[in-house]
C-alpha cells in the first residue's frame, strides 16, 4: 500500500473516531461539567492512557513494527507470526501483575499524579474509585495495540484506525444508560472506559483471526527475539511517550490550581488532538513500517523521500488547523461545550488553554513523522535523550509560567507547546547530521507556498470573526451555525490559495493514492 493511501485510510477512519469523541465530550461536559467529579474523572481516565501509550503505542509499537518487519522479509509470515505471539505473551507476563498491583495501589499512585486534589478528601476518594474501575482498561487496550501493530505491518490499517470509535460509543453509552443508576456520572464513565477495552480488544482479536494473523496464545519464553524487542522497548517508554509525560505533569501542575482547571486543560486537548490525530497519528502509524521495510531492502533514497513527503503532509494540514484553533478557541469551546454544567466561565478557561496547545501543534505533528526515522533504524535511545531534554524544559516552563506569571492554567498548555517545538527541532537536527534525512527541494518549496496560504486563511479568519462576532459570542443553535460559516470561510480561503500557489495537484494526489508494488513485503504468503 503507497503511504498516501495508508494516510489516507488512517486518518479517514481517525476523522470518525473522532467526530464521535466530540459527541462523547459534549456528553461528558454537559453531564460532568468541569467541576470535582469530572477532575477525578479525567485524572483516572489518564491514568491507564498514561501507559498505554508508554507500553503500547509508544514504547511496544515502535520497537515492534521494526523486528515484525524484518521477521516478515527476512524469514516469512511464520516466523513473523511466531515472534509476534512470543511478545504477546512477554507483554501479558508484564500486564496482568502490574494490573493487579496498581489496582490496590491507587490511592499512592493518585496521590503522585494529583497532589493536589489530597487538600479535597472527597475528589481524591472519587479519583481512586474511578481509577480501579477503568485500569482494566490497560490490559486489553495494550493487547489490541499488539494487533494493531501486526496489522499495520501487514498493510491492514483501516481495524486499527476505526478501534477507537468503540471507546468513544462505549463511554456515550454508558453515561447516558448507568448515570441514573449510579451515585453520580464518573462512575457510569469509568465503567465505560472498562468495556471499551475489552470490545477493542474483541474486535482487533477478530480482526487478525479474518485476515489470517490469529494472535494465539504460547508460553511465555526468554528469546534472541524477545530480549531485542525489550531492549528496544525500553527507552522508548521515555522517549516515544515524551508527550504522554507532558500531559500528566500538565495534571500534576493543573492539580495545584483551583477546581475545574484539570477539565479545561482536557477539554482543549481533546479539541486539539483532532488534527493531531487524524493527521499526526495517520503520519507515523503509516510511516513505521513502510520506512522499516525500505530500509531493511536497503532502499535508503526512497526512505527519506517518503520521510520528506509525510512531513510536507503534515504541515499541509497542521500549519492551517494550528492558526485556526488559536483564533477560533473562544467560539469552538463555547458551542461546542456551554450548556448544561459547563458555564461561560469553563469557556473562558478551556479557550485559553486551547489556544496555547495550538502554538505546538505543528511540532507534535512533525514529532510524529521524524520519529520513525529513528526507530525504523532500530534506535530507540537518541529519541530518549531528546525526550528527556524535551521534558526537563517543559518543567522549567511550567515552574517559570505558574510561580513567575499570571498565566496559570494557560501556562501550563503553552509549556507543553514549547517542549514540543523543542523535541521536533532536535529530532530533525539529530536526522540531518546524521544524514538520515535531508528535506528536499520540494518539501522547502512546498512548505513555504503552506505558511503563505495559511497566512491569508488567517486573514479571511480575523475579518470573518469581526463579522460574525455577535452569533459567535452566543451558544445557541445560531452560534453553530456562524462557527460552520466561519470555517467554511476558513477552508475555502486556504483551498483557494492552495490552488493558486500550486500546493497540491490532482495528479499528485492520484499517484500517491495509487498502489504501489515497491512498497509491499517480498513474503509471498503476506495478504494484499
Amino acid at each position: 500500500m503507497s503511504l498516501g493511501r495508508a494516510i489516507a485510510t488512517v486518518g479517514g477512519f481517525t476523522l470518525l473516531s473522532r467526530v464521535v469523541g466530540f459527541v462523547r465530550d459534549i456528553v461528558l461536559s454537559a453531564v460532568l461539567g468541569s467541576g470535582a467529579i469530572a477532575d477525578a474523572f479525567i485524572v483516572a481516565f489518564k491514568l491507564p492512557n498514561l501507559f498505554r501509550r508508554l507500553f503500547a503505542e509508544g514504547a511496544f509499537s515502535a520497537a515492534f513494527v521494526p523486528l515484525f518487519a524484518r521477521e516478515l522479509q527476512g524469514n516469512g509470515r511464520d516466523e513473523a507470526l511466531a515472534f509476534a505471539r512470543q511478545a504477546q505473551a512477554a507483554l501479558l507476563l508484564v500486564l496482568i501483575p502490574f494490573t493487579l498491583l496498581l489496582i490496590p495501589g491507587m490511592p499512592w499512585v493518585i496521590s503522585i499524579m494529583a497532589p493536589g486534589l489530597r487538600d479535597d478528601p472527597s475528589t481524591f476518594g472519587l479519583a481512586v474509585e474511578f481509577g480501579r474501575i477503568a485500569f482494566p482498561y490497560l490490559l486489553f487496550i495494550s493487547l489490541a495495540s499488539l494487533y494493531g501493530g501486526v496489522l499495520n505491518a501487514v498493510d491492514r490499517f483501516a481495524h486499527v484506525a476505526a478501534t477507537p470509535v468503540l471507546l468513544n460509543v462505549a463511554l456515550i453509552g454508558a453515561v447516558l444508560g448507568l448515570t441514573p443508576f449510579l451515585p453520580n456520572a464518573g462512575y457510569a464513565a469509568s465503567i465505560g472506559v472498562a468495556v471499551a477495552g475489552l470490545l477493542q480488544w474483541l474486535w482487533l482479536l477478530a480482526a487478525c483471526r479474518r485476515e489470517g494473523v490469529a494472535m494465539t496464545l504460547v508460553r511465555p519464553r526468554w528469546t534472541e527475539r524477545v530480549a531485542r524487542l525489550v531492549k528496544l522497548a525500553t527507552p522508548v517508554a521515555i522517549g516515544g511517550g515524551v508527550q504522554q509525560i507532558s500531559v500528566v505533569l500538565d495534571v500534576i501542575w493543573a492539580s495545584l490550581l483551583p477546581v475545574g482547571t484539570i477539565s479545561a486543560l482536557y477539554y482543549a486537548d481533546r479539541i486539539a488532538q483532532l488534527p493531531l490525530g487524524v493527521v499526526g497519528i495517520a503520519v507515523g502509524t503509516a510511516l513505521l513500517p513502510l520506512l522499516a521495510r525500505e530500509l531493511r531492502a536497503g532502499n535508503d533514497q526512497s526512505a527519506m523521500v517518503n520521510q520528506n513527503r509525510a512531513i510536507e503532509f503534515g504541515l499541509l494540514f497542521s500549519l492551517p488547523a494550528a492558526v485556526a484553533l488559536w483564533l477560533l478557541a473562544d467560539p469552538i469551546i463555547r458551542v461546542l461545550f456551554e450548556r448544561g454544567q459547563f458555564t461561560a466561565e469553563d469557556t473562558w478557561r478551556t479557550a485559553g488553554a486551547l489556544a496555547a496547545f495550538a502554538i505546538g501543534l505543528p511540532a507534535f505533528v512533525a514529532v510524529k513523522a521524524l520519529a520513525p526515522g529513528f526507530f525504523a533504524r532500530e534506535d530507540t535511545r537518541t529519541p530518549l535523550y531528546i525526550a528527556i531534554a524535551a521534558i526537563a524544559v517543559n518543567v522549567a516552563l511550567n515552574v517559570w509560567f505558574l510561580f513567575g506569571t499570571t498565566l496559570a492554567h494557560v501556562g501550563i498548555a503553552l509549556a507543553s507547546s514549547l517542549s514540543g517545538w523543542l523535541n521536533a527541532a532536535l529530532l530533525a537536527v539529530v536526522l540531518r547530521r546524521r544524514r538520515q534525512w535531508i528535506a528536499d527541494g520540494r518539501l522547502i518549496s512546498r512548505g513555504l507556498r503552506v505558511v503563505g496560504a495559511t497566512a491569508g486563511m488567517g486573514i479571511a479568519l480575523w475579518f470573518g470573526l469581526k463579522w460574525l462576532a455577535v452569533p459567535l459570542s452566543q451558544a445557541t443553535v445560531t452560534g453553530a451555525f456562524a462557527l460552520a460559516g466561519i470555517c467554511a470561510i476558513g477552508i475555502a480561503a486556504y483551498a483557494l490559495l492552495g490552488g493558486a500557489l500550486g500546493i497540491v495537484k490532482l495528479s499528485e494526489l492520484r499517484y500517491v493514492m495509487r498502489r504501489q508494488p515497491g512498497l509491499r513485503s517480498t513474503d509471498p504468503g503476506e495478504p494484499q
